[in-house]
C-alpha cells in the first residue's frame, strides 16, 4: 500500500479574526499555490499562528473567506477540512508504539486496524523511520520523534500539511537537518504545506514563498531572495536581514536606477518607488568592507568598538558618522582588533532603499 497526496491551494479573501477587543489578524488576503511550501514568518504576537489555526479549522474568522482546494471551508470545522498539523509539541502518546502512534488518527475516523497499521508502516518508510515502528515514542531522538509527528499527518493524505514551529524543541545543530529532511520530503511528494516560524534563517532555508505577518497585518510576501534583498520596509530589512538603516540621499535618477550618496560614498541602485532627496538605506551587515586606515583610503572613518569570533566569521561593531554598524566579515584570519579606526565602505550588492514604517 503506498500513500496518494493530492495538493491543495489556500486562498485567504480579506479574513479578519478578533479576540474581545483585539484584531489578530486585520483584513489579510493571499495565496498558496498547491505543491508550494509557503511560510508565515514574524515576531511574537502578529498572528502568524491564529492564522495557521484558521487554515485548520481551529479558529474561525470574524469575517472574510477562507478556500482551500477552491473549496469555501470558512464555517467548517476542523473535522471536515483536509488538512493534518504537526504540533510545536509533537503530541505523541508516550503509552503507544510509535506505529500506533502513525495509525492513531487513522483508526480514530473509522479505518480498520490492518490498514491502518499498513499505512503507518507507509508514512514510517517515507520519513525514514522504517523497522521502528515498535519502539515507544520515549526510545526516540528528539529529530526522530518530530519525524513520527510529520508520519502521523502524512497519513491521513491531506490536500495541506500545517506545521506550527515544528523545530522549536530541537537544538540548533539537530534543526539544521531535520527542516531540510521536511524540505526534501515535501518536494518529493509535492504537497501544500504552510509552516510557521519566527526564525528567519529557518524560513530562508525551507521555504518557496514567506509571508511576513506584523501587527496583524502582512508586511510583504515574497520568495526567500526577494524578501532578503528587496525589502519594502525598514521593518523588513531589519527583521528578515538583520540590516543596518541609514540615511541617505537620491541625488539624481535616471530609468530604473538611482544615484544614492551615503555621506561621501556614492551607489548606484535600484530606484523602485522612489524620488530624489533624503531616503533610508538597508545595509546587510556582509555588505560593510573594512580596512585599516592607511594613506589614500577613501571610505568613511570609523573606529572598531567590539569584535567578535564566531569561528566562520568575525562580527564587529563600528561606530562612524552613520551610527554604530553591525558588521559581518568572514576573513576571520585578518581580524581588527578593538579600538582600530577603520575605512568603511559598502559592496553593491546588500544595499536596498527601503520605506520607513
Amino acid at each position: 500500500m503506498s500513500l496518494k497526496h493530492r495538493a491543495g491551494s489556500v486562498c485567504f479573501e480579506n479574513v479578519t479574526k478578533i479576540f474581545g477587543d483585539v484584531k489578530a489578524i486585520d483584513n489579510i488576503s493571499f495565496t498558496i499555490e498547491p505543491g508550494h511550501l509557503v511560510t508565515l514568518l514574524g515576531p511574537s504576537g502578529c498572528g502568524k499562528t491564529t492564522t495557521l489555526r484558521m487554515i485548520a479549522g481551529l479558529e474561525h474568522p470574524a469575517s472574510g473567506r477562507i478556500m482551500i482546494g477552491g473549496k469555501d471551508v470558512t464555517s467548517l470545522p476542523a473535522t471536515d477540512r483536509d488538512v493534518s498539523m504537526v504540533f510545536q509539541s509533537y503530541a505523541l502518546f508516550p503509552h503507544m508504539s510509535v506505529a500506533e502512534n502513525v495509525a492513531y488518527g487513522l483508526k480514530a475516523s473509522g479505518m480498520k486496524k490492518n490498514e491502518a497499521m499498513e499505512k503507518s508502516a507507509d508514512g514510517l518508510d517515507l520519513v525514514g523511520l522504517a523497522g521502528y515502528g515498535h519502539r515507544l515514542p520515549s526510545e526516540l531522538s528528539g529529530g526522530q520523534q518530530q519525524r513520527v509527528a510529520v508520519a502521523r499527518a502524512l497519513v491521513l493524505e491531506p490536500e495541506v500539511l500545517l506545521l506550527d514551529e515544528p523545530l522549536s524543541n530541537l537544538d540548533a545543530k539537530l534543526r539544521r537537518r531535520v527542516r531540510e529532511e521536511i524540505r526534501e520530503l515535501q518536494q518529493k511528494i509535492g504537497l501544500t504545506a504552510v509552516y510557521v516560524t519566527h526564525d528567519q534563517e529557518e524560513a530562508l532555508a525551507v521555504s518557496d514563498r514567506i509571508i511576513v505577518m506584523n501587527r496583524a497585518v502582512i508586511s510583504q510576501e515574497g520568495s526567500p531572495r526577494e524578501l532578503y534583498e528587496q525589502p519594502a520596509s525598514t521593518f523588513i530589512a531589519d527583521f528578515i536581514g538583520d540590516a543596518n538603516l541609514v540615511d541617505a540621499d537620491i541625488i539624481s535618477t535616471s530609468e530604473n536606477r538611482a544615484e544614492v550618496a551615503v555621506s561621501t560614498l556614492r551607489y548606484s541602485l535600484a530606484l523602485r518607488d522612489f524620488k530624489i532627496g533624503r531616503v533610508k538605506l538597508a545595509v546587510h551587515p556582509s555588505a560593510i568592507r573594512l580596512s585599516l586606515i592607511c594613506e589614500g583610503s577613501q571610505g568613511l572613518k570609523g573606529n572598531v568598538r567590539r569584535a567578535t569570533y564566531l569561528g566562520s566569521q568575525m562580527q564587529y561593531e563600528v561606530d562612524c558618522e552613520l551610527g554604530c554598524l553591525f558588521v559581518v566579515d568572514f576573513r576571520v584570519d585578518q581580524a581588527i582588533p578593538i579600538g582600530s579606526d577603520v575605512s568603511i565602505s559598502f559592496s553593491d550588492r546588500g544595499l536596498a532603499l527601503v520605506d520607513t514604517d
